[in-house]
């Protein structure tokens, strides 16, 4: 069976959960049976700005991922604890996440054009 076939509580082994992230979310990776991510801000309320939003999503899926923070960064980790592995679950609102996260507005044109290229006003340090 392909990870493409999994339902939403089955688990992935490590070389599938590295393929996947491979190909969906270049950014993560798999250390210590959980999916990661660390986000580089600028400040202490770029910091809590990613927070509040993973918070949020989280919330919205009911599937709540453990989080590390300090003035500049943010480490997302998420693992399925009632299926004891990475699952579905866990692979989508990585997705959300990261989707959310790292929107850069000002990249797309239309009337949105994201923060100026100011230290006053800048909050995360994207990829």
């Amino acid at each position: 069976m392909g990870w493409r076939e999994k339902t939403e509580e089955q688990t992935y082994s490590d070389d599938e959960i590295e393929a996947r992230l491979k190909d969906e979310l270049p950014h993560w990776y798999l250390e210590n049976g959980w999916i990661r991510r660390k986000y580089k801000t600028s400040s202490w309320k770029g910091t809590l700005m990613i927070v509040t939003t993973v918070g949020h999503l989280a919330e919205a899926a009911f599937h709540h991922p453990d989080m590390s923070l300090s003035y500049a960064f943010v480490i997302v980790k998420l693992m399925n604890h009632a299926a004891k592995g990475i699952t579905n679950k866990d692979f989508e609102l990585a997705g959300k996440i990261e989707d959310v996260i790292m929107w850069q507005p000002g990249t797309e044109g239309g009337a949105l054009v994201g923060t100026p290229d100011d230290p006053r006003f800048k909050y995360i340090k994207y990829d």
